[in-house]
């Protein structure tokens, strides 16, 4: 069910979320937070669908922002019911001078002693901590694969880094890391003497996931980018060398990854590259800060030396 409020009031869209529990039996028992969406007109949509997806494993209240210019307006949609997954869907569009203040658009719609979780799906403040937004949210998501220059994005976030911050080029990387994780658990315990990281031009997650393995095997890392040619979307491989031979874990085409080890047969591992709504209710499953992120978008980064090869 959607229900339209054009030229409305917090208040009257408070007022008429009360109207709809009462009404159609829905209540926001069970509803582990509120998830504060700002993003334009263009990505909100699968933005919504994503938390939508989410909301099965974390029912919420999601409440989507978008700004923009013009004389003072507030427009307003309710969505519940098959229109938002297990959640409730509030879609504010502020516009000049009801825009001004982000804040106050949300406290009267927040779900009462339930944490927040502000996620910017396309473009970021520069410190999402300090933000509007970010002042009133425990965790904070950001995406830095949806900036011009990925590099200075990261340089940024690990600047501005406060506990709770996060970010979905990190998240994309849980499996690359699990699976890395899981060869380095096996016989022969040797020392990792040198690690290559390759990826494409536009991912964050390259960088990343060097810094990371820098940090873990505490050798140094090089990393470098994907030829113009070569270029494909995400991590192409990971080659880890010690004394025995070199472990290499390549992704060649899209979903699948090669794993290739002395001594034993090549392994073929189902490595797609993860969806929206996956990553993001990855992060919904954690409401305290991710330490190891913190580390890595902080220390790591700023220890990792520049790409080999530029765009």
């Amino acid at each position: 069910m959607i229900i339209d409020l054009p030229d409305t009031t917090v208040s009257q869209v408070a007022k008429q979320l009360v109207k709809v529990r009462e009404d159609g039996g829905a209540v926001a028992l069970g509803r582990v937070l509120t998830l504060v969406i700002s993003a334009r007109n263009g990505v909100a949509e699968a933005a919504i669908d994503a938390a939508n997806d989410a909301s099965r494993e974390h029912p919420m209240r999601v409440i989507v922002l978008t700004t923009g210019e013009g004389e003072s307006r507030l427009d307003a949609q309710i969505r519940v019911g098959g229109d938002a997954g297990a959640s409730e869907v509030v879609v504010l569009r502020a516009f000049g001078d009801a825009a001004s203040n982000e804040e106050s658009l949300l406290t009267g719609l927040l779900l009462p002693d339930a944490p927040v979780v502000a996620w910017w799906p396309e473009e970021a403040p520069e410190s999402p901590a300090t933000s509007p937004l970010g002042r009133i949210a425990q965790r904070r998501i950001t995406d830095a694969a949806t900036a011009p220059d990925v590099r200075d994005r990261l340089a940024l976030l690990g600047r501005t880094h406060a506990p709770g911050d996060t970010d979905l080029a990190w998240t994309r990387l849980t499996h690359w890391r699990e699976q890395l994780a899981a060869v380095l658990d096996q016989p022969p315990y040797e020392s990792i003497t040198d690690v290559e990281v390759r990826g494409a031009a536009a991912s964050p997650s390259t960088a990343l996931l060097a810094a990371w393995l820098q940090m873990a095997l505490e050798v140094p890392v090089r990393w470098s980018y994907e030829e113009p040619d070569h270029w494909q979307e995400g991590i192409k491989s990971v080659r880890l060398t010690r004394e025995s031979g070199d472990i290499l874990l390549e992704r060649p085409t899209p979903g699948v990854a090669v794993l290739t080890q002395p001594d034993q047969p090549n392994h073929d591992l189902h490595l797609p590259r993860r969806t929206l709504r996956e990553c993001l209710a990855e992060e919904l499953r954690r409401l305290d800060p991710d330490v190891l992120y913190g580390r890595v978008i902080t220390e790591g980064w700023e220890k990792l030396g520049p790409p080999e090869t530029g765009e």
